[in-house]
């Protein structure tokens, strides 16, 4: 039974991300994600300015007048949100989870995709798939989105066990479900994507991530939090390892661990950002102590610019 906290949030979610949507993504979706082509409209009389290329030769001959075919943009789109659920995204030190912050940008791609009259679908993901919501229409599914992204971000029952990452078995499954061309937006914090040890890229997952953006439009939406970047300056602080339960002891009060936790963070990152350029694939950097409206507008822009060349 859902309870009346957990009504709120879907509400304030709501609320939140469907404002943003209509206030400052209205048009930038529509720019930025073409449909599959141009349909056939009608044929109309030649007039003045028309391109000569459109002109219907048979209409032409059989009425003696000029006629040019008319066509318009093949719109519908479908649109994924695919939101890793595992324990390294339960972790927040700036308001909310990382988890709870992937369901608000997960909610502000399916209201965009329902304002422009595409369907939306959603799966949630950790070590296997948790849920599956089929592409759909209507405002009303965007709230089943929003209840599942936050069930299993944050209120399901883990009783207490790490759930670890599988991001290739999401991919693998994704390319078998989906028959067609989609926009799949790939919300994680992409840890499952580097070697634990070394840091290195997983090379099974960035063949996956390859192959499914071969298959559709990927876009990798990384969120990370604030201390996932640096830390204060604390004394000895127990760490676990989200994933594996592992349990470690850390002096942060000793600023050469510090500055070398800084330095293994920002390589991370870079080798993140050289996983999905060599792959192709387009990419968000969302921090959850930051606004994320900047990053996707950004993101909106540029995409736009670069379709239109």
């Amino acid at each position: 039974m859902v309870n009346s906290d957990f009504l709120k949030k879907i509400r304030r979610i709501h609320i939140t991300t469907s404002r943003i949507v209509t206030d400052v993504f209205a048009g930038q979706y529509h720019s930025a994600f073409k449909g599959r082509g141009m349909a056939f409209d009608e044929v109309r009389e030649y007039q003045p300015g028309d391109d000569i290329r459109a002109i219907d030769w048979n209409v032409t001959a059989r009425t003696g007048q000029p006629h040019v075919k008319k066509f318009i943009e093949e719109r519908e789109l479908t649109v994924m949100i695919v939101q890793d659920v595992s324990s390294s995204v339960h972790f927040g030190t700036f308001g909310q989870l990382k988890s709870q912050f992937a369901a608000e940008l997960g909610s502000i791609f399916a209201y965009s995709a329902i304002r422009n009259n595409d369907k939306v679908g959603f799966a949630a993901y950790s070590d296997k798939i948790e849920s599956l919501l089929p592409p759909r229409k209507g405002s009303r599914y965007v709230l089943r989105i929003i209840r599942e992204a936050l069930y299993y971000g944050s209120e399901w029952p883990r009783h207490g066990r790490p759930v670890r990452t599988d991001l290739a078995l999401a991919l693998d499954y994704l390319n078998k479900v989906l028959k067609r061309r989609v926009v799949v937006f790939l919300i994680s914090d992409f840890y499952d994507a580097f070697s634990p040890k070394t840091q290195n890229i997983d090379q099974r997952i960035k063949k996956k991530l390859i192959t499914t953006n071969k298959h559709h439009d990927l876009i990798a939406v990384t969120v990370t939090d604030r201390r996932e970047h640096a830390w204060p300056s604390l004394d000895i602080v127990p760490f676990v390892d989200a994933e594996t339960g592992k349990r470690y002891f850390i002096d942060a009060a000793d600023s050469r661990v510090r500055r070398a936790f800084h330095r293994r963070a920002r390589e991370l990152e870079d080798r993140r950002r050289q996983l999905f350029t060599t792959a192709g694939i387009d990419h968000i950097d969302i921090r959850t102590d930051e606004p994320y409206t900047q990053a996707l507008v950004r993101f909106f822009r540029e995409r736009e610019r670069r379709l239109c060349r």
